[in-house]
């Protein structure tokens, strides 16, 4: 008898929540083949067999708390049991293949088609199955748009809006006469539990706000010389490297600027005890599914403009696709945070633990500025910039001069050119 522990996970990372089991108590199991999935604060993993037999019992079921190491289900390896399987298999495949079936009743056996229909697996990735339960979608009336015919995310969402659809010209209400409205009766509420990822960003942004001494400062960049310069090269830098040349290379070039011309900024706090980081790892915050996540750009500092660029896109692509690894979510020193891609023109960010800084972009709008060489108004691309900050290593005025850096150098691209 072989035990199925839960893996290591990662450093920081001692507990997850089963959240499906591929397989059920007494089917067999091929070394390699994904028999269960594990939910951790981060990312969802499978765990594969890591030998042939049976799934002889299951210890851990599906939304219970497991830890690393934790035997969660039992495995037979007997050979007489796996030849007893296969041998059952055999025959009842035979006796398909011959016809050989005079004396089982035709209702019987159509009943036994269906139940035999109806226990076959369908093939769907792990999102697609956290959002089918998430919506009690049964998975097997889902149709697949993939060229493998793997069930996705997007075709369980459409099929939950056709069926809603199909429900709401069903149950079409005539309002010649308003229905009578009971006050004393209670209100429709549901109740959705929240995921485990949820639970942490929850727990995090809630542990932030209590334990450090946040602050935000704000400052206005003018966006015009980045605008300028960006209309000029794109069509050049896209053809030579393959990517878009983005707002975001720019401010995180300029990041990096100001958080070595102030690196209190790049630290973090251990007991009473203030880490200065010499290296410049900058967290990237992405929208996802199932919620905000920040992967993390390793050594920006030494990095292009295309560098950036590339960077940035594999890290959103590989969230949006649920691919994201633990590495790449641990580690940063400073995130750059864009409200602005969803239309927001102020905010104040929540720092993201146990960093101190946080950067935060918005919407470029058209606004009407006085420049200072003649006291002219003109209309200019604005964008409120915030940083926010902990207030129990960075003084008020180290913050803002951080920020009024990063204006300086987003204004004067060129000189982040030159930088590299």
């Amino acid at each position: 008898m072989k035990e199925i522990k839960v893996p290591e996970l990662a450093e920081s990372v001692t507990e997850g929540t089963i959240s499906e089991w591929f397989k059920h108590k007494g089917d067999s199991i091929s070394k390699g083949e994904a028999i269960v999935e594990l939910e951790t604060d981060k990312i969802n993993i499978e765990i594969y067999a890591e030998y042939d037999g049976v799934l002889e019992d299951i210890l851990a079921e599906p939304g219970e708390v497991v830890f690393v190491d934790q035997v969660i289900a039992k495995v037979n390896d007997n050979r007489e049991v796996l030849t007893s399987n296969e041998s059952f298999s055999n025959v009842a495949t035979e006796e398909t293949v011959h016809g050989d079936q005079p004396k089982i009743d035709v209702r019987e056996g159509e009943q036994t088609n269906k139940m035999s229909s109806q226990n076959e697996r369908p093939i769907a990735t792990p999102a697609a199955r956290k959002k089918a339960r998430e919506l009690g979608i049964d998975l097997k009336k889902v149709d697949s748009s993939d060229l493998l015919g793997r069930i996705r995310p997007e075709n369980v969402i459409n099929y939950a809006t056709s069926i809603q659809e199909k429900q709401d010209k069903s149950t079409i209400t005539d309002y010649a006469q308003p229905p009578f409205t009971d006050l004393t009766q209670p209100k429709q509420i549901e109740r959705i539990p929240m995921s485990r990822r949820r639970q942490t960003i929850a727990h995090h942004l809630v542990q932030a706000q209590q334990q450090a001494a946040m602050l935000t400062t704000f400052n206005e960049v003018d966006m015009t010389a980045i605008i300028n310069l960006r209309n000029r090269k794109k069509q050049r830098f896209e053809e030579k490297y393959d990517v878009r040349l983005g707002y975001m290379s720019f401010f995180t070039k300029a990041v990096v600027g100001a958080l070595k011309a102030f690196p209190m900024l790049n630290a973090e706090i251990q007991d009473n005890e203030i880490l200065l980081k010499r290296y410049y790892d900058i967290g990237i915050a992405v929208s996802a599914e199932e919620g905000l996540v920040v992967p993390v750009l390793r050594d920006a500092n030494q990095l292009s403009f295309a560098d950036i660029e590339k960077g940035i896109r594999n890290l959103a692509s590989k969230a949006r696709e649920k691919k994201l690894s633990l590495q790449d979510l641990q580690g940063g020193t400073f995130t750059i945070t864009n409200g602005g891609v969803f239309g927001s023109l102020f905010s104040t960010p929540i720092l993201n633990a146990p960093q101190v800084g946080i950067l935060g972009m918005h919407k470029i709008q058209k606004k009407p500025i006085v420049i200072d060489e003649d006291d002219t108004i003109a209309v200019r691309p604005m964008m409120y910039i915030a940083l926010s900050y902990d207030h129990r290593i960075i003084d008020g005025r180290e913050a803002v001069q951080f920020l009024v850096h990063v204006k300086e150098l987003v204004e004067d691209p060129e000189s982040l050119l030159l930088d590299g």
